[in-house]
């Protein structure tokens, strides 16, 4: 027995032995790993691309001077509360306003560089552009339609269709290419009467009862209304056109740029926008006192008909691409309707004045 138990005890003894040698060389093996998992190089990562500065916006020189013309009449009206403030001195800017009656006046003074910005119908701004090739951009759309249908209650019109074999007495130019491109479009045959060719002179015509049937812009309708109160608007012309070309694309009076007072002087050319915007906005808010304005400024003679009218008028602030967008197709009709209007060609896409 005491000879089985020192076998037993030396078997037991030889497996703890083996046992520990086991884990010793698992010992060994563990940091060999670990050194191993170190020695992997790391994976690279992309480096932190800089961070951009903003850019900060060019400084205005409030002492520039920007001179300004505008015509007499709806084109007009929308820089009335700005030639206030410029005369009171609140404007930020150095302005110098004049209002003329006679477009031509407004173009030649483009055209020698007496004048940076200006009011101007938009055929006469595309023909400036062509003329000049390209001294001129538009800036911004200010006056939709303001042309109306009236009659003296002698005949009935409530559509196109009811001027077929008509006299209608418009005004020479833009209202007359208007008009006939809407006769064409309705597919009547009207005879257009230019016999009184100034709207003023129209005017008076309508108003004493002399003719039967004319188109008036505003706000010289305003006019005849309040001296003879039997006219009645048939057709609103804005409305019509809406019907047959695209719709807000009838744009009849806009403010253009000299070319290179815009290349120059961008950020005196956005201030200007920011406050011509708000002279706009401003006739909607108040027309009572932008009449009053407006009457001041030498742009209409009358305060009360100003303020009358400014409804009726399309006023409107539009710049960027719906600028271009909108007159663009106003000036391809004219192109194809009636090409001298508007210099003899469509203007190319460096008329449009897009500011960043």
């Amino acid at each position: 027995m005491n000879t089985a138990k020192k076998w037993i005890a030396l078997l037991l003894t030889c497996c703890l032995c083996l046992a520990l040698i086991a884990c010793g060389e698992a010992a060994k093996e563990e940091p060999a790993a670990q050194e191993e998992e170190q020695q992997e190089p790391a994976q690279e990562t992309e480096p932190e691309a800089p961070v951009e500065e903003a850019e900060e916006p060019a400084a205005v020189d409030e002492s520039l001077p920007v001179r300004v013309m505008t015509l007499n009449g709806t084109t007009g009206f929308g820089m009335a509360q700005l030639i206030q403030k410029a005369e009171a001195g609140e404007a930020s800017l150095n302005y110098a306003f004049s209002v003329e009656t006679d477009p031509s006046n407004v173009m030649a003074a483009l055209v020698n560089g007496d004048c940076d910005i200006a009011a101007l119908p938009t055929n006469a701004a595309a023909a400036l552009y062509n003329k000049t090739s390209g001294k001129v951009q538009v800036l911004a759309l200010n006056t939709l339609g303001v042309l109306y249908l009236v009659t003296d209650g002698s005949v009935t019109v409530e559509s196109f269709a009811d001027l077929e074999g008509q006299t209608v007495y418009v005004p020479a130019q833009n209202p007359t290419f208007i008009f006939n491109y809407l006769c064409e479009a309705n597919g009547v045959n009207v005879e257009v009467d230019n016999s009184y060719a100034q709207p003023a002179e129209l005017n008076t015509a309508v108003a004493s009862g002399q003719v039967a049937i004319a188109v008036l812009p505003e706000p010289l309708l305003t006019v005849a209304r309040s001296q003879n109160p039997d006219l009645v608007v048939a057709l609103d012309l804005t409305a019509e056109w809406d019907k047959v070309a695209q719709p807000g694309s009838l744009v009849q009076g806009c403010v253009v740029v000299r070319t290179d007072f815009a290349a120059e002087h961008p950020a005196e050319l956005a201030r200007f926008l920011e406050e011509y915007g708000a002279s706009v906005a401003f006739l909607e808010e108040d027309p009572a006192a932008a009449g009053q304005m407006i009457e001041a400024a030498g742009i209409f003679a009358k305060a009360a008909v100003a303020e009358k009218a400014i409804p009726r008028c399309n006023l409107c602030f539009i710049t960027g691409e719906q600028m271009q967008a909108q007159l663009a197709a106003f000036l391809q009709i004219m192109g194809e309707t009636a090409p001298n209007s508007i210099g003899g060609q469509i203007p190319g896409d460096d008329f449009y004045c897009i500011l960043k």
